[in-house]
């Protein structure tokens, strides 16, 4: 008999793949965004209820022969669940200034929302399989996916944001595979099954491990997962794909996927704890951190396009992820959790005003945005939010989650590299700050408003991840001190 999570596991699964294959059925363009709407929202309670099955299971996980439901994937469902449904409810605002060429728009609907939901199911599969092989074979799926809707666009630009986005990630995956290979080869005599990359069996197996071999193969697999997740300095792909692809597809890249993978790696680093050296561990994450940060710093300085300057605050925020995850106590892995929720909201309500924005300032889709509050109060509200949670401006969860993080730093006793930290977030800020002063005062180029339908969807989606900011940064206090960190940091202090 199925027991009722496996019921909530693959239907968290199927619904996705049930709407876009449900995308055939329409008969015109307002029925496929009908459907898109009614089939976003059983999606996301689907993924919904898996997700508090996780948050409940955190201290101990649910497990089935292929899955594992526990508190680290019910924050990051929470995230996918969030993140995708907002990117389907905007895209019809999308789709009705945007089609493929040469495509009328019925079909350019059915191409679109086909893509978004596979790549919404192949995502909801990464934080919950409960084997390091079949989790790479996920990823490998979301690149295919999301590859196409980068380039749905189908002008030159798209195309190659696409093939530079599926080359480059497809090369990272290639390599974290050769690590895989190489782990499994490590393993046990006799270990001739799948299951030997199970998260379990690789917890029970690493005591057994070579640390050498097993230090290599966990260096080559975050490596090449490094290419997915966008740590520098393989994160190339990253401003071009942001660039082209559509903001809702580009909400789903950013906000949800790039952390998700990172929870893979942090699952490997959990499970190899008995086998691999923490100084060595430590040092790879702080290093993707730390490189990430400064590399980030000069781009954010930069007067950039609104999307690709979205695209280099993932790289920065990414890189807060990774050092949160190399510092390894109970408040850096608060921090962490708190900073994946709260970069997800922010970049979705930023990569969302991207749609109004370029409708009603068509330049800032090749120079930064100008004099936004001149052309729309609402829109400004909705950029200027989704800015200063971005720069972790109180209250944002994101000024929380990054002093819990450098609070984590200095009490392991990493004086030197958490002050390199917080002086890269600094400098960091500041380049935000001049975004936000920049793209909000001035004159406009244009003087063309929003209607008043359109403004009334931009206020009420800046109020809602509003509220969802506080409500993320209200649980700040209490989280270290959570299981759920408990059990993800191993009882640390």
């Amino acid at each position: 008999m199925t027991s009722p999570i496996t019921i909530a596991v693959l239907a968290a699964l199927v619904a996705p793949l049930i709407v876009s294959a449900a995308m055939a059925a329409a008969r015109g363009a307002r029925q496929a965004d009908t459907i898109n709407r009614a089939g976003g929202v059983v999606c996301a309670a689907a993924i919904s209820v898996l997700a508090v099955i996780g948050i409940a299971h955190a201290r101990v996980p649910a497990t089935g022969p292929w899955y594992v439901v526990d508190g680290p994937a019910g924050v990051f469902l929470v995230v996918i669940a969030g993140v995708g449904l907002l990117s389907a409810l905007i895209s019809p605002a999308y789709l009705h200034d945007h089609r493929r060429a040469h495509t009328g728009a019925l079909r350019s609907r059915q191409l679109y929302y086909a893509g978004l939901y596979v790549f919404w199911a192949a995502l909801v599969a990464v934080p919950i399989v409960n084997n390091l092989g079949v989790a790479w074979l996920v990823v490998e799926a979301t690149t295919a996916a999301s590859a196409l809707m980068v380039a749905f666009a189908d002008t030159h630009n798209a195309l190659e944001a696409g093939w530079k986005y599926l080359v480059l990630t497809s090369v990272g995956l290639t390599v974290a595979l050769l690590g895989i290979v190489m782990l499994y080869a490590s393993g046990p005599h006799g270990a001739a099954t799948l299951t030997a990359l199970d998260w379990s069996s690789l917890a029970h197996a690493a005591p057994h491990l070579d640390s050498a071999t097993t230090l290599a193969a966990f260096c080559v697999i975050v490596a090449g997962l490094a290419t997915k997740i966008g740590w520098a300095p393989v994160h190339n792909w990253l401003p071009d794909a942001h660039s082209e692809a559509p903001p809702p597809v580009s909400a789903l890249l950013s906000a949800a996927l790039l952390p998700t993978v990172a929870l893979i790696v942090w699952r490997l680093d959990i499970a190899l704890r008995a086998a691999l050296d923490p100084a060595a561990v430590r040092a790879v994450f702080i290093g993707f951190g730390l490189l990430s940060l400064a590399i980030a710093v000069p781009f954010l300085w930069k007067a950039l396009a609104w999307k690709r300057f979205l695209a280099y605050s993932s790289l920065e925020h990414m890189g807060v992820i990774a050092f949160g995850i190399g510092i390894d106590n109970k408040w850096a892995t608060a921090g962490v959790l708190i900073h994946v929720v709260g970069h997800a909201v922010a970049k979705a309500l930023g990569f969302s005003m991207a749609i109004p924005l370029l409708r009603y300032q068509p330049g800032a889709s090749q120079r930064a945005p100008q004099g936004v509050a001149r052309t729309s109060r609402h829109l400004a509200v909705g950029m200027g939010v989704s800015l200063l949670a971005l720069g972790a401006v109180p209250p944002s969860p994101l000024f929380f989650s990054e002093a819990l993080i450098l609070f984590g730093g200095f009490a392991a006793g990493q004086i030197v590299v958490t002050t390199v930290a917080a002086g890269l977030l600094a400098l960091g800020f500041i380049g935000i700050a001049q975004m936000t002063v920049g793209a909000l005062a001035g004159s406009a180029p244009d003087r063309r408003r929003p209607g008043v339908r359109t403004a009334l969807w931009i206020s009420g989606l800046a109020s809602a991840c509003g509220v969802a900011l506080v409500a993320v940064a209200a649980v700040a206090y209490a989280l270290p001190y959570s299981t759920l960190v408990a059990m993800i940091s191993g009882g640390r202090t």
